[in-house]
């Protein structure tokens, strides 16, 4: 796999999935009837875009209540990912993972519908491991939508087909896919290697670390000369 870049999903890829997300929702629908928006064809939305769609339905008749509403409801998702930031760290061998993909002269990116804050109270040092770090603030899209990635591509100057897209979920299978890159699964989050595969991933490996095994780096050197799993 001749790659010039690896794009990484964060939580449940490169550090433990501790976000509350059933307390998420429970929270979302709560707030939604607070504001007296119908929340039965929402429920079956992601967290985010069922607050996007709160939102636009308060917009129509009243958009200052639309921004309240789209305001107190991220402050609330920030909150309960702090929460789990505080109990979360990153995944075994994941410094030296990215330690060898800079070495090799692989660019590395994030892209997570996390928020920045969280991301740094897990890896400090995040801004300098990554060439390009794409929270949920700076895309006006969000996975599974390929801008999302796309933008982290263009910060990088790396075409899609040059690039991995590494992730959990299957939506970041599916972002990678629309977004026209390779696709990596991973096992370390609550998705299993069937819906991976379902949602399209090219690869379902183990752990993020166990992409230094399918690289083809420049050279060819292998990664098997380091001290990462092989």
């Amino acid at each position: 796999m001749p790659l010039k870049a690896v794009v990484f999903d964060f939580d449940g890829t490169l550090a433990t999935l501790n976000v509350d997300f059933v307390e998420m929702r429970r929270e979302i629908i709560a707030l939604l009837a607070r504001y007296e928006v119908p929340c039965g064809s929402l429920e079956n939305l992601f967290a985010l875009e069922m607050v996007d769609a709160g939102s636009r339905a308060l917009g129509v008749k009243d958009p200052g209540q639309g921004r309240r509403f789209m305001d107190e409801a991220l402050q609330l998702i920030h909150d309960i990912e702090m929460k789990g930031a505080r109990k979360g760290s990153l995944l075994e061998g994941i410094e030296d993972m990215l330690s060898l993909l800079k070495r090799k002269g692989i660019k590395t990116a994030i892209v997570t519908r996390n928020c920045i804050d969280a991301v740094r109270c897990i890896y400090p040092g995040v801004h300098e491991s990554f060439n390009a770090i794409i929270s949920r603030e700076f895309t006006p899209r969000v996975k599974p939508h390929p801008d999302h990635l796309r933008i982290a591509l263009e910060q990088m100057g790396v075409l899609p087909h040059h690039t991995a897209m590494v992730g959990d979920h299957p939506m970041d299978i599916m972002a990678g896919k629309k977004a026209g890159s390779f696709t990596v699964g991973v096992l370390t989050g609550h998705s299993g290697a069937d819906a991976l595969g379902g949602a399209g991933a090219d690869l379902v490996i183990p752990d993020a670390v166990s992409i230094t095994r399918h690289i083809e780096f420049p050279g060819n050197t292998s990664p098997r000369d380091t001290n990462l799993p092989c």
